[in-house]
């Protein structure tokens, strides 16, 4: 059974929020489809087929989508719903006008049905087009209090699969130089594998980059450390989990946070979403300029 979640909702209600939660999940996200294109969309062929279970798809609509009409939208669903190995949910995502029209003034970006007219005119022209949807919706999130953290947590709460819903689970990297993150229940330090930093041609380069992660796994401790740290990980996570532990933050740290923490922690998440898992990677440093001060020079160099 492959599960299909149609995600609509207001503009800057945060759906960008709930699919990239939802890609960080392991969900297969495909962002304003086509109507036309909603079949052929559900039914291509997942590069995960070989799986136990297909990977849930969601499925991003919105005023800005190609041919979009709410009568379409419903017939295009039932159509779904009609389909042998199929379950499609509907969320909606709502909004306060006022709480709107804040965001759009604070991010100064223009409604997509405003053109040149106030924010305001463009929200409530939306919310007439999309009532037919919010009123027809199997969910409704109304994210007015909501910060984007706290819609990621409703998202998590409300769709992870498998046996580990109740824990949120967050892999993060960081550099030491830049100072331990707060709040991480493990911590792993990779500082002991070579570091790309010192190679010129890798050092503008970042850990999710192919050469950078061929030089790290070359260290003679690679492969034996990380597996390690993997099987440490798939023993210790479920028991958090029967522990009733809502979050558990697990992170990797190398000095400067742009090289052998970024690749570790995007190997251990995937590894922890093989076991069934579904991590959320967020990466400190990343945007941090790479600063030789902040390296520790191999010895001999």
């Amino acid at each position: 059974m492959t599960d299909v979640l149609i995600v609509t909702g207001m503009a800057g209600a945060g759906k960008t929020t709930v699919l990239k939660t939802l890609e960080d999940m392991g969900w297969e996200v495909v962002d304003n489809v086509p109507l036309s294109l909603l079949a052929r969309v559900v039914v291509a062929p997942d590069a995960h087929a070989d799986a136990e279970a297909p990977r849930p798809i969601a499925l991003g609509l919105g005023a800005r989508t190609r041919d979009f009409d709410p009568d379409a939208v419903k017939r295009r669903v039932d159509q779904l719903r009609e389909m042998d190995g199929v379950a499609v949910q509907f969320l909606f995502l709502d909004c306060s006008g006022r709480e709107l029209a804040r965001r759009y003034a604070e991010t100064r970006r223009r409604h997509p049905l405003a053109d040149d007219r106030p924010p305001s005119e463009g929200i409530a022209q939306e919310r007439a087009l999309l009532a037919p949807l919010r009123a027809w919706a199997d969910r409704l999130i109304d994210t007015t209090r909501m910060k984007a953290n706290d819609l990621a947590q409703q998202v998590r709460a409300d769709f992870t699969r498998g046996p580990h819903g109740g824990t949120t689970l967050t892999v993060e990297s960081f550099g030491f130089s830049r100072g331990l993150p707060v709040g991480a229940d493990l911590v792993f330090d990779m500082r002991f594998l070579r570091n790309p930093h010192w190679d010129p041609a890798l050092r503008p380069h970042n850990g999710r980059n192919a050469d950078v992660a061929a030089y790290i796994a070359a260290d003679p401790a690679y492969d034996e450390a990380v597996g390690r740290i993997e099987e440490l990980l798939l023993l210790l996570v479920p028991r958090y989990h029967a522990e009733g532990k809502p979050y558990v933050t697990i992170a990797f740290g190398c000095t400067g946070g742009k090289h052998r923490s970024v690749h570790v922690a995007e190997r251990v998440a995937g590894r922890l979403r093989e076991g069934g898992f579904s991590p959320t990677i967020t990466h400190r440093d990343l945007a941090a300029a790479p600063r030789d001060a902040l390296e520790e020079r191999p010895q001999g160099q």
